[in-house]
């Protein structure tokens, strides 16, 4: 009787946990594939510049859209998404409120479009350094991505990705 007792319990432990595998495998099916940042940097400035900016390539490989709603980081006070836009013969830079990223597409930030910017810096932007960059997306949630500091733009490649 206690053999019969102790092999149900067995069985019906291994059961659930099978079950619940399977509802966090279909979990992550139902979000798709991972978005990806690549290219992630900023220009360097000098010590006394109060702001900065962050440039990336999301790119979406699934088959449902996501939105970039906001960005956080310990390296400034505060953190925007921006674009430029153009008003008659002017470009100014105007904040935004979020991206959408396509499904199977992609978005790029780089200078003169869209953009991260970096308000009240807690440190200097300096070349050879690092930062995290807190990515807030409506259906990923959080993710960090890591900034590399950099005196000119990166050559386009594609090696640097995303960090869960």
């Amino acid at each position: 009787m206690l053999l019969r007792l102790v092999t149900l319990v067995a069985l019906g432990t291994a059961c659930l946990s099978a079950t619940a595998a399977d509802q966090n495998h279909a979990h992550h099916q139902m979000m798709g594939a991972p978005l990806e940042a690549t290219q992630v940097w900023s220009r360097a400035m000098p010590p006394t510049a109060p702001t900065g900016a962050v440039y990336f390539t999301l790119q979406n490989p699934g088959d449902s859209p996501d939105r970039l709603l906001g960005v956080h980081t310990p390296r400034a006070k505060k953190a925007e998404l921006h674009t430029h836009v153009h008003e008659g013969e002017m470009m100014r830079m105007k904040q935004i409120d979020s991206i959408e990223v396509p499904a199977g597409g992609q978005v790029e930030f780089k200078p003169g479009s869209n953009h991260v910017m970096l308000f009240e810096l807690s440190a200097p932007l300096v070349a050879g350094e690092r930062f995290p960059l807190i990515l807030e997306f409506e259906h990923a949630g959080e993710v960090t991505v890591d900034v590399s500091i950099q005196d000119q733009a990166p050559e386009p490649s594609g090696h640097e990705h995303m960090q869960h």
